[in-house]
């Protein structure tokens, strides 16, 4: 069989198809055996769609960015059709869509080639990916640490070098943390940039968007160029860049004023070690040519965290209301803190709900301002390294632990989230033992372009794509 390094993303394998250097099957084979080689110990793809691939790839593909090369996508958020949809809870088991999500069909129409759905947290509600359903992802850069979550799933996969890139969603952060958690690039984009339908007009009320967890900016960047968009019918829609999202990557992005902060906003205690790898990576940008100052935002911190909670309690028994005809769920379909989630949303008013909204606008509106000062806010991307497999405990039930705890470990990622500015988790650090700390970057809403070439800057003057997990 032809060899293919670990190295080549995403872009260049699709190069190596179209100059026939290499042929699509044989690219599928090489990442087939890949998988089967390393998923056993990291049981990050949990639904195989290994013969659905090799006929995708038998009846020809079409002739996009991405021809010929593999992906995968998250078990949650979107639908692959006749594959089951199970949001990684017992409770969705038996939900097989009849069609495919948008995102999907765009993936699809670049030339995709999708080998298997990935391993989430039920629902996406821990910052880890250790579901009762198909059990816990290890991190390829040590067997005994999380990869973060909730697409950690997708995040071992690419760590490993399984496959180049894979689609990842982000609701508080789960684009980010993964990425953060396992060295790879994380951008979340802009609320709305990439539709939720036709399932859905939002996700989350407009937290949660989807993207993907990559080795290279490049490959981030070419992907969003085709999957952004809306559907008719879409409740809103972002300004569309000035180009693409893949000749932004490769342009420098000027002299930028950059805010930086180690300080996490909820007094969240810092590890030393995410706090000196932002001071590093400030430190980067400066060498870059940036003026990087001391800064953060103002906001009601309280009103932000108690709406966030709100929206995510309120939508998790909607959510779970749609399978059930609008009661609970019975005992043992779902994990003990779902089941505590979704009873705090089925407590909450209308009311309370629309109040809890409006606090998460009107702080937006303070922490938007904020980027009329400056080009970006720099933090760290998480507080804390990787966390030990079995840290996040799913069967806890007290609704408010759980986010305290959720948000000292993730205390900056969420921000983005609550206001739909774009951020992005860039890999430029590591802890003492190795493992890898992520560097978190948020731009004003609608600057993806801003973000990609500040971040294919960052990539060429500070190279990440060499280090790679031992497992490799």
């Amino acid at each position: 069989m032809i060899e293919l390094p670990d190295t080549p993303d995403a872009l260049a394998i699709a190069d190596l198809v179209r100059s026939n250097e290499i042929s699509a099957e044989e690219v599928l084979e090489i990442t087939l055996a890949r998988i089967a080689e390393r998923n056993p110990a990291l049981n990050a793809i949990v639904t195989p769609l290994y013969e659905e691939a090799r006929a995708a790839v038998a009846q020809g593909l079409p002739d996009g960015p991405f021809s010929g090369v593999p992906y995968v996508f998250k078990e949650l958020v979107v639908s692959v059709a006749g594959v089951p949809s199970t949001a990684a809870s017992r409770l969705c088991t038996n939900i097989i869509p009849a069609g495919d999500s948008e995102i999907v069909r765009r993936c699809r129409r670049a030339g995709l080639v999708i080998v298997g759905k990935t391993n989430s947290s039920e629902f996406g509600l821990s910052t880890a990916t250790e579901p009762a359903l198909f059990g816990p992802t290890k991190n390829p850069w040590s067997l005994e640490h999380s990869p973060g979550g909730s697409s950690g799933g997708s995040a071992a996969a690419v760590a490993a070098g399984m496959l180049p890139m894979g689609h990842a969603s982000d609701g508080g952060g789960s684009i980010r943390i993964p990425a953060s958690c396992c060295g790879l690039f994380g951008l979340k984009p802009t609320r709305a940039r990439i539709t939720a339908g036709p399932e859905g007009g939002e996700g989350l009320a407009g937290l949660a968007m989807q993207h993907a967890v990559t080795w290279s900016v490049r490959d981030s960047a070419a992907l969003l160029d085709v999957t952004a968009g809306p559907m008719p019918g879409d409740p809103y829609i972002p300004a569309p860049p000035k180009g693409t999202y893949l000749e932004a990557a490769g342009r420098d992005p000027g002299r930028l004023k950059i805010a930086c902060s180690t300080k996490a906003p909820n007094a969240a205690m810092v590890d030393r070690q995410c706090a000196d790898a932002t001071l590093n990576a400030a430190r980067l940008c400066e060498s870059l040519g940036h003026d990087v100052q001391e800064a953060e935002p103002e906001f009601d911190v309280e009103a932000v965290q108690s709406g966030f909670l709100a929206v995510f309690q309120a939508n998790t028994m909607a959510n779970i209301a749609r399978l059930t005809g609008g009661s609970l769920p019975k005992e043992g379909l779902v994990e003990p803190l779902t089941m505590a989630v979704a009873e705090g949303g089925m407590a909450i008013t209308a009311t309370k709900y629309i109040q809890a909204i409006q606090a998460l606008h009107r702080e937006s509106r303070r922490i938007a301002d904020f980027f009329n000062r400056y080009d970006i806010w720099l933090t760290p991307t998480l507080a804390t390294p990787p966390p030990l497999t079995g840290y996040f405990n799913n069967d806890i039930t007290n609704v408010e632990q759980w986010l305290a705890k959720v948000l000292a470990f993730s205390p900056f990622t969420f921000l983005s989230n609550v206001t739909g500015q774009p951020a992005m988790s860039v890999p430029l650090g590591h802890a003492d033992n190795g493992l890898p700390i992520g560097s978190h970057f948020a731009a004003s809403y609608g600057n993806e372009e801003l973000l990609f070439s500040l971040a294919g800057q960052l990539e060429r003057a500070s190279p990440w794509n060499h280090r790679r997990p031992v497992m490799i």
